[in-house]
């Protein structure tokens, strides 16, 4: 089951009580205070582990917490320090403090160990409190109380390309022809239920992250639909992938625009992106061919030379527009056929290049 929001209690330990304690020994004529400190409460650290990609070890978990110090003893004796909690946590958890709504923690380094909350101090023993004056202290400190936060854990998962499209347009289909990844495919909407993610070789030495969310309908930036509880996964990711059905009942045109006014309502600045024209196998050359010409006229993309060094089919379109303008390229896939999906990795490959070169 993926769970990629869950609410928590976390508490650090409380710090052990001070010993009151007074030596005694036979033949020893005085003796004097010997009580022990305690111990120190366990802290609360987050770790960050790619072996896991949900929330889901936190269900039915409501308080999390570390072990208290133990209490000081006679013969100036320390308490024995409270083990701390380690919280394994994959990448791209958010914390966030469910009062205030401030963002407390955002771990996305695997690897990675923060401390969130500190434990509590020992109190001191009686032998701290000895003095001229008292030469007998009958009191010891308590130990500080750990700390208590009530937070939200969200996962938002960090991914180089993010698919983006309406139901049933590929997305699942071309995620598992390109990576490891293995979702459910069928053909009817809403089978993507949960965000995939899919690691994409390309080449000997290069790879990629993929991320497949559900999909997007009109109104998904006000609630509507399942795209909007997942849209929040690709907010990490600096290039999108648009997925253009080219037999859907729904027009390109139409299908691009929504999507884009959905995106723009989402996101507070514009992202990458480049376009998937998808399933140009379920029709005849010719009529794909007219369809995707009124659609870059459309779009107001010119065909240019860019994909021909990607491969790309030549009985298929290839285009890309102006370098400052967006898409930056457009190209027509079948992901059953496998048609241009190998060059499209490539061409990924390139865009993410860009972009880490533009950070």
């Amino acid at each position: 089951m993926f769970i990629d929001s869950v609410d928590v209690t976390i508490s650090s330990g409380k710090g052990g009580a001070g010993a009151v304690s007074f030596w005694t020994e036979k033949f020893v004529a005085q003796g004097g205070p010997d009580g022990g400190d305690g111990g120190r409460g366990g802290s609360v650290y987050f770790r960050v582990d790619s072996n896991t990609d949900t929330l889901s070890s936190f269900r039915g978990r409501k308080h999390l917490k570390a072990k208290n110090g133990r209490p000081g003893e006679g013969r100036k004796k320390y308490g024995k320090s409270g083990e701390d909690l380690t919280i394994v946590v994959p990448p791209g958890t958010q914390v966030i403090d469910a009062q205030s709504e401030e963002l407390l923690l955002d771990l996305t380094k695997v690897g990675e160990s923060v401390k969130f909350l500190s434990g509590g101090k020992g109190g001191l023993g009686n032998m701290h409190f000895k003095s001229s004056s008292n030469q007998r202290p009958t009191y010891a400190q308590s130990g500080e109380i750990g700390v208590t936060k009530h937070v939200r854990l969200e996962l938002k998962m960090i991914a180089d390309v993010g698919l983006v499209g309406y139901p049933n347009v590929g997305k699942s289909t071309l995620i598992s022809v390109l990576s490891n990844a293995t979702p459910q495919v069928a053909n009817y909407e809403f089978t993507t239920l949960t965000p995939k993610l899919g690691v994409v070789d390309v080449g000997d030495f290069d790879s990629f992250v993929m991320a497949d969310i559900p999909g997007i309908i009109e109104g998904a930036s006000e609630g509507k639909g399942l795209g909007l509880e997942f849209l929040k996964h690709i907010e990490r990711t600096d290039f999108f992938l648009l997925m253009i059905d080219i037999s859907n009942y729904r027009e390109m045109s139409y299908q691009y625009d929504s999507l884009l006014e959905e995106l723009g309502k989402y996101f507070s600045s514009v992202k990458r992106y480049g376009i998937a024209i998808t399933k140009v196998d379920s029709m005849m050359s010719e009529d794909a061919n007219m369809m995707i010409e009124n659609f870059l006229e459309h779009l107001g993309v010119k065909k240019n030379g860019f994909l021909e060094r990607y491969g790309v089919d030549k009985n298929y379109f290839s285009y890309r527009g102006d370098e400052g303008m967006m898409p930056r390229f457009v190209v027509p896939i079948s992901s059953v056929s496998h048609i241009n999906t190998e060059p499209l990795k490539f061409i990924l490959q390139t865009m993410i290049k860009e972009s880490k070169e533009a950070k």
